[in-house]
This record gives C-alpha cells, sequence and structure tokens, in this order.
C-alpha cells in the first residue's frame, strides 16, 4: 500500500491527498493546531499534532508504514523541523523510497525584474529565504546518503479557491500594491498538485522544479482583473509601505524575478490546468454564489 506523509497538512498538501484518496492512497500527516485534527480527519486523513518542538511518539510511528513524504513546514531559526526531530529515522526507514519538499522562489533573491531558472545561482536577499536554501541543502544530504528520490519544489505565492484576488476583494480586504517595473509569481494549487503527482515517480537523487504559472505579472494588474472580473470597484493603488500590509507581504515586494517554469514541463510533462491568473481567476469567480 502507498502511505503518504505530510509534515504540514495544509492547503497544497491537502489538495494533493483529496487527489491521492480515491486512488488507494492513504495519507496521513501533521497540523500545529489541535483544533483542526478533527476537520482533517473528516476529510479522510489521519492527523497528528506537532508543533516542531519534539517527536512525538505516535508521528514517529505513523512514519514507520510510511512510503511517500511531503514536506511544506517552514525551516526555523535552527532549520528544519521534521529534519531535526525525524531525519534519522527517514533515513533509516527503506520503506521510504521519495521526499517532497515545498520550498520558495525567494532562494533565488532579486533578479531586477529578469528571468531565473533552476540553474540560476541561488542569492537569497531575505531571511526566510536564506532558511529555505539551508533547508534544502540538508533535505539534499539526507538523500545522497540515504539513496532516496528527494523534490523540492521551489514555489511561487500560491492561490486557489478560498486564497485569491477574488475571496479578497469579495472580503473588502484586497489591496492593488503598485511598484514600477515590479513582476510577480503565482501558481494555482491545483497545478501544485499537478507537478508533485507528475514527480512521484522519479528515481533516486536530488530533482529541483520551479513550480510557477506561464505569466509573471505586475501585482497590480491580478487584482484589477479580479475586480473586473466581479464587476466591483478597483481598490485604489497603494504601494509597499502601506502599514495595512502585513510585514511578511511587505518583503514579497523586495525582491523582482521572473520564474521559469520550462524544465517542470519538458521534464515532468505538466499541462497546467491555468496557465495563467487569467484561467485561475475565472475559475474561481465562476464557483462564487
Amino acid at each position: 500500500m502507498r502511505r503518504l506523509f505530510c509534515f504540514g497538512l495544509g492547503y497544497c498538501a491537502a489538495e494533493l491527498g483529496r487527489r491521492l484518496l480515491p486512488r488507494g492512497w492513504t495519507v496521513a500527516g501533521t497540523t500545529a493546531h489541535a483544533e483542526k485534527i478533527s476537520a482533517l480527519g473528516a476529510r479522510g486523513f489521519e492527523p497528528y499534532l506537532f508543533e516542531g518542538t519534539s517527536a512525538p511518539e505516535d508521528v514517529a510511528g505513523a512514519l514507520r508504514s510510511a512510503t511517500h513524504i511531503l514536506l511544506s513546514i517552514p525551516p526555523d531559526a535552527e532549520g528544519d523541523p521534521a529534519l531535526r526531530h525525524f531525519g534519522n529515522a527517514l533515513a533509516e526507514n527503506r520503506s521510504i523510497t521519495w521526499i517532497g519538499y515545498f520550498s520558495t522562489v525567494g532562494v533565488y533573491g532579486d533578479a531586477q525584474g529578469n528571468w531565473v531558472d533552476e540553474t540560476t545561482d541561488p542569492k537569497p536577499g531575505t531571511e526566510r529565504g536564506r532558511r529555505r536554501l539551508k533547508a534544502e541543502a540538508d533535505w539534499i544530504d539526507l538523500s545522497a546518503k540515504s539513496g532516496k528520490s528527494l523534490v523540492i519544489y521551489r514555489l511561487p505565492g500560491i492561490y486557489g479557491p478560498g486564497r485569491s484576488a477574488i475571496d479578497q476583494l469579495k472580503a473588502g480586504t484586497a489591496r492593488r500594491v503598485f511598484k514600477p517595473g515590479q513582476f510577480t509569481n503565482r501558481v494555482h494549487v491545483a497545478d501544485i498538485a499537478n507537478a508533485v503527482e507528475a514527480s512521484m515517480e522519479l528515481g533516486p537523487g536530488a530533482h529541483v522544479f520551479n513550480v510557477t504559472d506561464d505569466l509573471p505579472a505586475p501585482p497590480q494588474d491580478v487584482i484589477a482583473y479580479g475586480a473586473e472580473l466581479l464587476g466591483v470597484p478597483c481598490p485604489p493603488a497603494t504601494d509597499p509601505s502601506d502599514i495595512a500590509l502585513s510585514p511578511a507581504a511587505r518583503s514579497f515586494y523586495i525582491e523582482n524575478k521572473k520564474v521559469s517554469n520550462a524544465r517542470m514541463k519538458s521534464e515532468l510533462g505538466v499541462k497546467l490546468a491555468y496557465p495563467t491568473y487569467f484561467e485561475g481567476l475565472k475559475a474561481i469567480a465562476g464557483r462564487l454564489p
């Protein structure tokens, strides 16, 4: 039996799990929030509580029967919590043949609006990017020593049902941030799942893919298009210094780059369900009451 264990059974991992369950997979994973346990269980998942500060025995027990591992917990100042507490057990477990790691295109740093791909030398300019790059290196080391397949997915901004410009506009929380010459990258949650599914049979060694759509775009254009779809006024333009933005959101505009997905499409054969935000937002808007 194929058994996926997700460290961080959140938005993206749950989308993948939802697809795998009808195919006979068992899908288990962790949450740091005890109040989410019952909801995850109701969706057919086997949930476990893991806050990253210790190695719960029930998690260790669940890992013994896992065949595939997916990692989406962000690293902290001490590194990747899953690696810190369970790295040795994962490396030694012969039933585990495949490990997937959700990283970020933030590892590339600022490219001043130019294109980057997987051959670009990573130069993260934020602490978050530096932590992710270090975590990538640590998982690559585990893969090399254990002989397991490791697939690193470098993700941009993630959107989808419940988490999109459409939802922000409906809630009145959308901000049309304008910075001249700025490009941002995004991917629909369904296409992250598509990429993961397409790469779960890759052989031993480390594989790195940018998982993003075909159209890097100015962020203000995405909000404006969402407003057009809904027939609502477009929020006034603001800039990255807007105090209404969280520090994490403001940091998003420090770096400017266009991320290529050519390797993902050529090597994995991924056909994007939502090649641009136009298709993605249209689909989300069409599901709204």
